[in-house]
């Protein structure tokens, strides 16, 4: 979280826009001061907005705000870099939605080894109209995953994360290395 600045001056006293007379009254100067100690927080953030939308600069304690914003949602066990890198490549993940690359890359950034998607590729029809289509329309989609050397991969946020990336019609497999497809 963060914390006050101590001494924040504020950018543009409040004193230098009263008249002159007001300028030279001590009262007047205790009362503005008072505003500009709690106005100089607000105007620092507001002068500094490009660094809070940036995931590089954003404070820590914003970062899972603007993830929100960009339509990801990072894993609050996650290391600070690695939420970073993630909300970084939220236009890249959004560009490749419900594709076997964007599903790949998406399971990576749970911490998979390899990924390998294969898609089935099923549609059916005829050249005939109104003839029942030849072979099997079945669309599925299977997602082999290989775990990192160290450590070990949540095989029910997988499951969870490829049916939410997935469209709905499509049957789906997560296959982790070492384990038979479910």
């Amino acid at each position: 979280m963060r914390g006050l600045v101590d001494e924040l001056a504020a950018p543009r006293p409040l004193i230098e826009s009263l008249p002159g007379i007001y300028q030279e009254d001590d009262l007047a100067r205790l009362l503005t001061s008072v505003f500009d100690d709690a106005l100089a927080p607000v105007l620092c953030t507001i002068d500094n907005l490009p660094s809070y939308l940036d995931p590089a600069l954003t404070p820590d304690d914003f970062l899972d705000w603007l993830a929100g914003w960009v339509g990801v949602l990072p894993d609050e066990t996650w290391p600070v870099e690695r939420r970073r890198a993630l909300v970084a490549l939220a236009v890249q993940l959004h560009r490749r939605r419900g594709t076997a690359a964007g599903m790949a890359m998406h399971v990576r950034l749970l911490g998979a080894a390899d990924v390998e998607v294969e898609d089935s590729g099923g549609a059916i029809w005829s050249k005939t109209p109104g003839a029942k289509p030849p072979g099997d329309g079945t669309r599925s989609v299977t997602v082999k995953v290989t775990p990192p050397k160290k450590g070990q991969l949540d095989s029910a946020r997988i499951e969870a994360l490829v049916a939410s990336l997935k469209p709905a019609h499509v049957v789906h497999r997560v296959a982790l290395a070492g384990s038979p497809a479910k």
